[in-house]
């Protein structure tokens, strides 16, 4: 049997349904890259049809080279034929290559959550996926609450999967849809499935309620399944699912099956799950496997004495092959060759002593609450400012920002902010004001107003997205905080850039100030 195994990432989907997770358009398509960059085979980008945000996604040109976009939905309802159910063919007219549907296939679930006979639950399953295969889409088939409905009645259970299979299905996935089975029930139960369906058509999705989700996902590919689904960073719902950061060196490293994420792109595991944390503002687990700060560190002593000597004595791989590092402070080394990596991907090519001086600035800024992980942007001003290659387009004198809260003329109780903002641009003085619905969109408005006589592209530069991260939570109202802002021009290019402060608007105007350069500079150049 082959050992090729797909990987299939539920981030954008299933990952949205972590308690307080809300992505943003912008927050998608930064994930979905990242994903792709891996060369994780799937990802299922959502639910097309179900809300704006998952509409306007799919409608996007994201360019992904190696990962298939799936989208995500139902099979056809009770009362509609598969050809005429509108959910359905939302899904088959996206510009998602495969579709994903969920369906019953446990008979405790077609009686008391659908209300719906078993033969009508099975012809739902089977219609909805010869509908998408006849539509020239990979269909694949998520068989809810599988293990569950497999021990009430495992005949029924698997007349559902096989009405999948034999409809055309690709894959047909295994769902332990609450999490609760345990590793060796996963193995018997998948492995007395592969004597109905062939194991490289079968799938698991593990959810990770007794933080077996992993162990079952190993479980399942060891009898005999070739299609594995999880998230990053192992978000979801209740307890998550399983931790593809997790999943994906282990099967690299630690098993004889194979799978399309290279050994160069296993490097990145550290920093895309960084990425993920900083996009929803979460904090970093520092003692994740593989890529926690704390994965590779090691206590004085004789700990300390063992690993200088011998690095296997306490490690289990090398930590620079999945992007981390021996020390919580990254090495030398490590460092270099990531800033060589983005200075390449810019263009820019420096000195060994240059390196150096840039190496050590970005140390000093990250030790101050900087990450340029996803603030490129800033990142590339960093190193020209450094370089010479960028100049000041104009200069701050001060700014002053106030904040109202009163009733307006139609008894509506209303905030609003005002900043007054004084530069110098050319040698001429500006002082503008500027109103908006918060003190950033404020300076932002004002800035604009001063500038824009003097660099009419800044017409088109929009701020789209808006995040704050406290550093420091134990100073309370004295804590560090951190800004990202995301910006947009008519040529839908996205930029992201970073402020640190301990306030809050002092922050945020170094992130606009980054994001003013940063559009200037590749207008002007």
């Amino acid at each position: 049997m082959e050992n090729r195994v797909y990987l299939f990432d539920t981030t954008l989907r299933d990952g949205q349904q972590t308690t307080g997770v809300n992505f943003t358009v912008s927050d998608k398509m930064s994930i979905a890259k990242a994903i792709d960059d891996l060369g994780i085979d799937y990802i299922e980008g959502g639910w097309p049809g179900a809300n704006p945000t998952d509409d306007d996604f799919f409608n996007r040109d994201l360019k992904l080279n190696s990962t298939s976009l799936t989208a995500f939905g139902m099979t056809r309802r009770p009362s509609k034929s598969a050809a005429n159910d509108p959910g359905l063919n939302t899904l088959i007219n996206s510009k998602a290559s495969s579709v994903c549907i969920v369906g019953k296939s446990s008979v405790f679930h077609v009686k008391e959550a659908l209300n719906i006979s078993e033969e009508e639950n099975l012809s739902m399953i089977n219609e909805s996926i010869s509908l998408i295969k006849n539509k020239n889409k990979e269909p694949i088939f998520d068989a809810e609450h599988f293990f569950d409905g497999y021990k009430i009645d495992k005949n029924y259970a698997i007349k559902c999967i096989k009405s999948a299979y034999d409809a055309g299905a690709r894959w047909i996935v295994l769902c332990d849809t609450n999490g609760g089975t345990l590793p060796d029930e996963i193995y018997n139960i998948v492995k007395d499935v592969t004597e109905h369906i062939p194991g490289k058509n079968l799938g698991i999705h593990a959810h990770n309620d007794t933080d077996n989700a992993v162990a079952n996902t190993l479980a399942a590919l060891n009898a005999g399944a070739r299609h594995a689904q999880g998230t990053l960073n192992g978000l979801g719902e209740r307890c998550g699912n399983t931790n593809l950061i997790s999943l994906i060196p282990t099967l690299y490293f630690k098993t004889n099956f194979e799978i399309n994420v290279s050994k160069e792109n296993l490097a990145q595991l550290t920093k895309v799950s960084k990425i993920l944390n900083e996009l929803l503002n979460l904090p970093i687990n520092k003692q994740a496997p593989y890529v926690g700060a704390y994965a590779f560190s090691h206590k004085g002593g004789l700990h300390a004495s063992a690993v200088e000597k011998n690095p296997s004595t306490y490690e289990h791989i090398d930590p620079v092959l999945v992007g981390n590092s021996r020390n919580v402070i990254i090495s030398d080394q490590a460092g270099k060759s990531n800033l060589l990596n983005q200075l390449k991907k810019m263009s820019i090519e420096l000195s060994d002593d240059q390196l150096k001086n840039i190496l050590r600035i970005i140390k000093e800024k990250e030790f101050n609450g900087f990450s340029y992980d996803t603030a490129l942007a800033s990142f590339e001003i960093l190193v020209r400012k450094e370089l010479g290659q960028i100049k000041d387009y104009y200069s701050l004198q001060k700014f002053r920002v106030t904040d109202e809260r009163r009733w307006n003329a139609k008894g509506q109780l209303i905030t609003e902010s005002e900043a007054t903002i004084n530069v110098h641009v050319n040698k001429e003085e500006r002082m503008t004001v500027g109103i908006g619905n918060g003190p950033v969109n404020a300076i932002d408005s004002a800035l604009r107003k001063a500038l824009i006589s003097f660099y009419p592209s800044l017409e088109n530069l929009k701020l789209t997205d808006y995040k704050v991260m406290i550093l420091s939570p134990e100073k309370g109202t004295g804590a560090i905080t951190r800004v990202f802002i995301e910006s947009v021009d008519d040529k839908n290019i996205h930029w992201t850039t970073i402020g640190v402060s301990p306030n809050i608007i002092d922050a945020s105007y170094n992130a606009i100030y980054d994001s003013i350069t940063y559009k200037l500079f590749h207008d002007l150049k």
